[in-house]
């Protein structure tokens, strides 16, 4: 069977993640930058490799002040490590899991994901697409995003748990 190649549609595409603030409310980012590549065999996304990456520099919240300290050694290091980078190692798909190695700040931990498949369609202009929601949640401090404050009343300001959340979309190459 033809491996098929699909390239991430940046322009169809986002990478959000979703941390608690004051342990009261909840701070949305999202990086701007990203690529992506899955190989499949045939049409099967079923046991897919897929490679993804977000540019650190590209983090975004809405806050240039917060942005420049994510972008800091406080956090991504963005001068440093200027990737985040994603290689899965299983993608069952009828069990929506892709399971991969998630490296940040040249840290790689194991990650396991939630996959929804949306389908595949042909855009008006004759290519061929395929979408995804993809979700998880992983702890920062495992990748040495340690920074933090105490709160006077308990707690800290800034949560350890992160929610990931994508819908992205790829487009079939020739």
């Amino acid at each position: 069977m033809a491996v098929s190649k699909w390239a991430l549609d940046p322009t169809h595409s986002e990478l959000q993640f979703k941390v608690k603030h004051l342990m009261i409310s909840t701070v949305t980012g999202q990086f701007k930058v990203l690529e992506g590549t899955v190989e499949a065999d045939g049409e099967d996304f079923n046991n897919a490799s897929i490679s993804f990456s977000a540019d650190v520099a590209s983090v975004d919240t809405g806050n240039n002040d917060r942005d420049q300290h994510l972008r800091s050694g406080d956090f991504f290091d963005a001068e440093k490590f200027p990737a985040i980078r994603f290689e899965s190692t299983s993608f069952q798909l009828a069990e929506g899991k892709l399971t991969g190695n998630l490296t940040i700040r040249d840290i790689t931990h194991p990650v396991t994901l939630d996959v929804e498949f949306a389908g595949t369609n042909k855009d008006p202009w004759g290519n061929h697409k395929a979408g995804f929601s993809v979700s998880g949640k992983i702890n920062r401090t495992a990748w040495q995003l340690n920074w933090n404050a105490a709160l006077e009343t308990g707690g800290v300001l800034v949560s350890e748990e992160v929610r990931l959340l994508a819908e992205v979309q790829f487009v079939k190459q020739a």
